[in-house]
């Protein structure tokens, strides 16, 4: 199928013929989650990783998952292409609703959607990317992957009228993450990023990156950073499933280490560009 087929409640169907309800309560609530998962010539990258984060927002929503990993496998294979790198979308609602009730319905069957679209990715990684930071205005809850995004939407907004890729997002003094991206910064000679937690959306990504540093005795830590340790790094880079590790080379208008990409990040691309061509 072509990225113009997608998931829909059981059926496959043109992107231009799927419809939901207006009494759905992802479109009057933004009652829902969604899960992104990168496939790479076909095949689902870390695919039970995601499962599993999958199921953690819909945990943490009181929604119970409509299917088991085997048949969300099912679902997705028929939207990859052996041909391409694709980015796979799928957003659960809590369902249509008889009426706009704030209170969880009875008895409501759950929307199910998914689509597939080409991995794009940075387009200019040897010269790097420009950030910002900034308050971090969002909900507690940051660890669950809600389909209410408006306040990450205002905050990467702001970083791209600015002229930058992202706005890196400061709570209490403390980086938290990218309006949508996880972070790592090289510290004193130590690969460092924030600690899973309700502050954060931990990446699968991320996670790879912790665990290519760890096997290639790249010294590397889960540890909180202040936005003044921030800006004494020597390297920083944002992380996503769809956009994979992009080197910061200038924050708030200050340039860092040379303004050039890193030898740290030199080393975990390549690491990570190997790595997900040889694991499904």
């Amino acid at each position: 199928m072509d990225n113009n087929t997608v998931y829909l409640n059981g059926d496959y169907l043109p992107l231009s013929d799927a419809k939901i309800s207006v009494m759905d309560r992802g479109f009057l609530f933004g009652d829902g989650i969604y899960e992104v998962i990168p496939s790479y010539s076909g095949h689902l990258f870390h695919f039970e990783q995601h499962m599993e984060r999958l199921e953690n927002s819909l945990t943490l929503i009181r929604l119970e998952n409509p299917h088991d990993s085997a048949k969300w496998r099912e679902i997705l294979t028929p939207l990859l292409d052996a041909n391409l790198d694709q980015s796979i979308y799928i957003q659960i609602t809590r369902g249509v609703a008889a009426k706009r009730d704030h209170t969880f319905p009875a008895n409501i069957i759950p929307t199910v959607f998914a689509m597939s679209s080409n991995i794009v990715g940075f387009t200019d990684l040897e010269s790097g990317a420009k950030a910002i930071s900034i308050d971090d205005s969002r909900w507690g809850l940051c660890n669950v992957k809600a389909i209410t995004l408006l306040a990450n939407i205002l905050l990467r907004q702001q970083a791209v009228d600015r002229g930058c890729a992202e706005a890196i997002l400061v709570k209490d003094g403390y980086v938290t993450e990218g309006a949508a991206s996880n972070i790592f910064a090289v510290i004193d000679g130590i690969l460092i990023t924030p600690p899973k937690g309700r502050e954060i959306l931990a990446g699968v990504t991320r996670d790879v990156i912790l665990e290519l540093a760890r096997d290639n005795d790249i010294a590397c830590s889960e540890d909180i950073i202040s936005l003044d340790a921030l800006k004494t790094a020597s390297e920083i880079w944002l992380t996503s499933s769809t956009r994979e590790i992009i080197p910061v080379v200038q924050l708030d208008n200050e340039t860092i280490a040379n303004g050039k990409p890193g030898p740290v990040w030199k080393t975990i691309n390549h690491l990570f560009q190997t790595y997900k061509k040889s694991k499904p």
